[in-house]
Protein backbone atom coordinates (compact mmCIF):
# COMPACT_ATOMS: atom_id res chain seq x y z
CA UNK A 1 0.00 0.00 0.00
CA UNK A 2 2.77 2.15 0.24
CA UNK A 3 2.49 3.46 -3.79
CA UNK A 4 -0.63 5.30 -3.77
CA UNK A 5 -1.91 6.44 -7.52
CA UNK A 6 -3.64 10.11 -7.12
CA UNK A 7 -7.02 9.67 -9.10
CA UNK A 8 -7.66 6.17 -8.03
CA UNK A 9 -6.24 5.78 -4.00
CA UNK A 10 -6.70 9.26 -3.28
CA UNK A 11 -7.51 12.96 -4.10
CA UNK A 12 -6.87 16.19 -2.69
CA UNK A 13 -10.36 18.06 -1.64
CA UNK A 14 -11.34 22.28 -1.55
CA UNK A 15 -9.44 22.08 1.50
CA UNK A 16 -6.36 20.46 0.57
CA UNK A 17 -6.68 17.29 2.30
CA UNK A 18 -5.51 14.12 1.09
CA UNK A 19 -9.19 12.11 0.88
CA UNK A 20 -8.98 8.03 0.21
CA UNK A 21 -10.99 6.75 -2.19
CA UNK A 22 -13.61 3.74 -1.67
CA UNK A 23 -11.07 2.04 -4.09
CA UNK A 24 -8.46 2.07 -1.65
CA UNK A 25 -10.19 1.17 1.47
CA UNK A 26 -11.97 -1.91 -0.76
CA UNK A 27 -7.92 -3.08 -1.22
CA UNK A 28 -7.43 -2.33 3.00
CA UNK A 29 -10.07 -4.89 3.93
CA UNK A 30 -10.98 -3.35 6.72
CA UNK A 31 -13.05 -0.29 8.30
CA UNK A 32 -10.30 1.41 10.51
CA UNK A 33 -12.69 2.98 12.40
CA UNK A 34 -12.00 7.05 11.41
CA UNK A 35 -15.27 7.49 9.63
CA UNK A 36 -13.82 7.96 6.52
CA UNK A 37 -16.17 9.63 3.95
CA UNK A 38 -15.85 6.49 0.97
CA UNK A 39 -15.82 3.74 3.83
CA UNK A 40 -17.12 0.97 1.79
CA UNK A 41 -17.64 -1.23 5.40
CA UNK A 42 -21.01 0.63 6.54
CA UNK A 43 -18.85 2.00 9.45
CA UNK A 44 -18.60 -1.03 11.56
CA UNK A 45 -15.69 -0.14 13.50
CA UNK A 46 -16.53 3.27 14.44
CA UNK A 47 -18.57 4.29 17.50
CA UNK A 48 -21.77 5.05 18.07
CA UNK A 49 -23.60 8.03 18.12
CA UNK A 50 -20.92 8.79 15.54
CA UNK A 51 -21.80 5.60 13.35
CA UNK A 52 -25.31 6.83 12.78
CA UNK A 53 -24.61 10.08 12.01
CA UNK A 54 -22.49 9.36 9.10
CA UNK A 55 -24.65 6.31 8.24
CA UNK A 56 -27.38 8.82 8.09
CA UNK A 57 -25.12 11.37 6.20
CA UNK A 58 -24.60 8.80 3.66
CA UNK A 59 -27.69 8.01 3.11
CA UNK A 60 -29.11 11.79 2.63
CA UNK A 61 -25.95 12.21 0.15
CA UNK A 62 -24.04 14.48 2.51
CA UNK A 63 -20.26 14.93 2.25
CA UNK A 64 -20.18 13.30 -1.17
CA UNK A 65 -17.94 14.35 -3.79
CA UNK A 66 -17.44 13.80 -7.55
CA UNK A 67 -15.19 11.49 -6.23
CA UNK A 68 -15.53 7.79 -5.47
Amino acid sequence: MSNLIEGEDFYYNSAGYIVLTEKFHLKKGFCCGNGCLHCPYEYINVAEPKRSQLLNNKSDGEGKENHS
